[in-house]
């Protein structure tokens, strides 16, 4: 089975660009399956409905929340959907296996006035500016301007861009490309940044647009610490991380009245229902706006 799951893994890799951190997630959760084949003496070619039962209670016992069982059944949902295109199977049993139910969280997302805050943050007291300032400015303004995913801004390149349009093209998860805008102000801060840019790389050369003078580009990882570091200087109590930004560009968006395709398009989600758990997020405000404004709730 080993050779099988890294001839997966490797067409994952190559064939659907998926990033490292979800390369490994999918070794994770197949290790797992694979272990409990063996300790069961199980060939993962004739797995029925049964096995995939008992496979289920045991993770159950083991006391996995709904929401891992749900990212390993996917995982091996896609796993036998590849053996069966390699014809190594005949059919997949995972496609007739439905995933536990989860209870729908809401987004984490920041208010308007807390975006305009974070990016005012070269204004706070206890941050000193250098030649990484408007670097780091410039990640936040994309994260917020754009709603791409951390993975996804890591992996702009300077070739990419499109200034005068106030563009970028993004290659995303499966490699679906697709393009996102930015506004005036960010900009701005590229044009002051790509100034500083080659000072920042030193004797470096770097086809990628946000870079640091250790590795010449910045890497997801990095971007979540320049995150942590400026909300830790600003005293936000919030959990903040890059997909923060995500979850407020959408709910922004509909909240002014963007439609829900659009939004849709713009994060590049290729179903509807992905984006749909905005509306959640927008219909919660409206309630709250009722419930705190309507003069016949109050009394």
């Amino acid at each position: 089975m080993r050779k099988v799951i890294d001839e997966f893994i490797s067409y994952l890799q190559i064939e659907l660009n998926y990033s490292s951190n979800t390369l490994n997630s999918y070794i994770i959760e197949l290790n797992k399956y694979k272990e409990y084949l063996e300790a069961n003496g199980i060939n993962y070619l004739s797995v029925n409905k049964d096995i995939v039962r008992q496979y289920l209670k045991d993770l159950d016992k083991r006391k996995y929340k709904n929401t891992s069982i749900s990212k390993n059944l996917s995982t091996l949902r896609s796993f036998y959907n590849f053996l069966v295109r390699k014809e190594k199977i005949g059919k997949n049993i995972f496609n007739s296996i439905h995933n536990p139910k989860l209870e729908k969280k809401l987004p984490n997302f920041l208010t308007e006035i807390d975006i305009e805050n974070i990016l005012t943050f070269s204004d706070n007291e206890n941050y000193q500016k250098n030649i990484y300032t408007n670097r780091d400015l410039l990640v936040l303004e994309l994260l917020y301007d754009t709603g791409c995913r951390v993975s996804e801004l890591a992996s702009i390149k300077l070739k990419d861009i499109n200034c005068e349009e106030k563009s970028i093209r993004i290659l995303g998860k499966g490699s679906k490309e697709r393009i996102v805008y930015f506004g005036e102000y960010t900009k701005d801060t590229m044009q002051e940044y790509l100034k500083e840019r080659e000072n920042i790389l030193g004797l470096k050369v770097s086809e990628f647009l946000l870079v640091s003078r250790e590795s010449g580009s910045l890497t997801p990882r990095r971007i979540a610490q320049i995150i942590a570091k400026i909300m830790k200087e600003l005293e936000i109590k919030k959990n903040v991380t890059p997909h923060t930004f995500r979850h407020s560009f959408a709910t922004h968006l509909l909240n002014n009245g963007a439609d829900l395709r659009s939004v849709q398009e713009l994060l590049g989600h290729s179903s509807l229902s992905t984006t749909q758990i905005y509306t959640h997020v927008s219909n919660e405000r409206l309630r709250n706006v009722y419930l705190k404004t309507h003069p016949r709730n109050n009394r």
